[in-house]
């Protein structure tokens, strides 16, 4: 197991949540990838897409895998400028997680879950590295995280 993921197994004990950290020995950093590791439908997968806002604080958009989030609805939801797409490394620097990893909590940012999201029960997230995924409800996700529940899905 590597930094990243024992960091977030730490982060998920401490807190409380109610979880399943999964680790394997192939790539996650997909969705269909993930859904062949895991053996589940892609239709369980959440992305975070996480996004820079003019201040340059985080912003993370929690949509469904198939999903692509949409920065003029994150724009309109938070009554801001429109957010840009953060870098691989401002995504390390920022959430403390390399992109294709990244958890859907644990950092400071501000989250927003799609709708479509919240109609699952249970749902795949980054689980810290390209190798491993939190299984985790969604409600406890919107614990986790606080996140507000808005439309960003294009």
């Amino acid at each position: 197991m590597n930094q990243y993921e024992e960091k977030l197994k730490i982060f998920l004990r401490d807190n409380n949540i109610q979880s399943e950290h999964l680790s394997f020995n192939k790539s996650c950093h997909s969705v269909e990838d993930a859904s062949k590791a895991a053996n589940v439908n892609t239709d369980d997968f959440v992305k975070n897409i996480c996004m820079i806002d003019s201040k340059g604080d985080l912003i993370v958009a929690i949509v469904k895998g198939e999903d692509r989030a949409s920065t003029s609805r994150v724009e309109k939801a938070l009554n801001i400028k429109r957010p840009r797409t953060a870098t691989p490394e401002e995504i390390l620097q920022k959430t403390g997680y390399p992109c294709g990893g990244t958890p859907s909590f644990g950092y400071d940012a501000k989250f927003l879950i799609d709708p479509r999201v919240m109609e699952k029960e249970v749902v795949y997230s980054g689980g810290g590295s390209e190798n491993s995924l939190v299984k985790i409800s969604t409600k406890e996700l919107q614990k986790a995280n606080n996140a507000e529940i808005v439309r960003i899905r294009k």
